[in-house]
């Protein structure tokens, strides 16, 4: 039996004083990451820029595993949310900051969650893409960091090779997607069961959601999205959802929107195509089966949406996914091979 590819190599870079909640989002989700063989796809390291303990923004500190000289070998690079003063305030960064990121391989993914993203902007990666931070910090970004092309109004983006999440939980949903970008539905699947969180939030998906908190839990649509996603094959226009939650199509409309950021109608057939590229990764069904499974109706239908949420056909798709490893080799090239039109 052959030898599995080499894990992808994920550094964390802390910076402080390091938001530690977004710290510990890559190491959680990408340790989960494995194969069939319960081999891991990704070898992860904490790391800071001198290899000391990081202060964190909460009163405690973290120890790394090394220090910069990691970033020399690194395939991905996460930056978590940091208060350090420079990029933070004046666009600036640390003699000793700026040497430690010029030492990543050219070839080299970049991650950043929440306030991370000022690291990147202040260090030029941003240039030219379109990125997202933390809403509350967004005006200091745009007056900082003009070249960037914000969007604060997204949970994440995926410009390529530059990748940026919204504060806190974002950074979880970012991870995520580059767990299924590189490995596919199940995988990322698997490790959102286990770490007990959807499986998928859409980029494109509000930032900040005015939510009041429901006095009843017959109050929610929670129930009947579950009962959604367990019948996408069906007739699942408003009028349907709403039956099926006992409230009026006005009062389900609003609620469901308050929860969750999205229509009725947008919200399934986001359902739907999800669905439908897990089946064309781990399925054989033939891409009329994958559709009417899916509740796409027809074929032409099913391309039609995947053509406009992901950019390519259903069987490009398929082939994207059951094709050759995505993982490459330790130095070599990285290949994202779907960016999803939202982000």
């Amino acid at each position: 039996m052959p030898s599995p590819p080499p894990p992808h190599r994920v550094v964390v870079l802390a910076i402080a004083p390091v938001i530690g909640y977004d710290l510990t989002i890559p190491p959680q989700v990408f340790c989960e990451a494995v194969d069939d063989d319960d081999h891991p796809l990704y070898d992860i390291q904490v790391v800071s820029v001198d290899g000391a303990p990081v202060a964190s923004s909460r009163g405690y500190a973290i120890v790394p595993s090394a220090g910069a000289e990691a970033l020399a070998t690194a395939q991905t690079v996460v930056i978590p949310g940091t208060q350090v003063t420079g990029p933070r305030r004046d666009g600036t960064l640390p003699d000793d900051l700026r040497a430690a990121l010029a030492s990543v391989p050219d070839d080299a993914r970049w991650v950043s969650i929440c306030t991370g993203a000022f690291v990147l902007a202040a260090a030029g990666i941003l240039d030219g893409h379109r990125a997202t931070t933390h809403w509350k910090y967004a005006d200091d970004f745009r007056r900082l960091y003009p070249a960037a092309a914000l969007d604060e109004d997204v949970l994440f983006t995926d410009d390529g090779r530059v990748l940026t999440s919204a504060g806190l939980s974002a950074g979880l949903d970012l991870c995520l997607h580059v767990v299924r970008t590189d490995h596919g539905t199940a995988v990322a699947n698997a490790v959102a069961r286990h770490l007990v969180v959807p499986p998928w939030r859409d980029g494109g998906q509000a930032q900040y959601i005015e939510r009041h908190v429901p006095s009843r839990a017959d109050e929610t649509t929670g129930d009947v999205r579950a009962w959604a996603q367990a019948h996408l094959d069906q007739q699942l226009d408003v009028a349907t959802l709403a039956r099926q939650a006992a409230m009026s199509v006005r009062t389900f409309t609003r609620r469901f929107r308050a929860e969750t950021g999205l229509s009725p109608g947008a919200w399934v057939t986001q359902q739907r195509i999800r669905h439908a590229q897990h089946l064309l990764e781990a399925t054989d069904l033939t891409v009329d089966q994958v559709a009417t499974q899916a509740g796409m109706g027809t074929a032409a239908s099913l391309r039609q949406h995947l053509r406009a949420s992901v950019g390519v056909s259903p069987s490009a798709y398929r082939r994207t996914f059951r094709g050759a490893p995505v993982v490459p080799p330790l130095g070599a090239p990285l290949v994202t091979p779907l960016a999803t039109a939202d982000a």
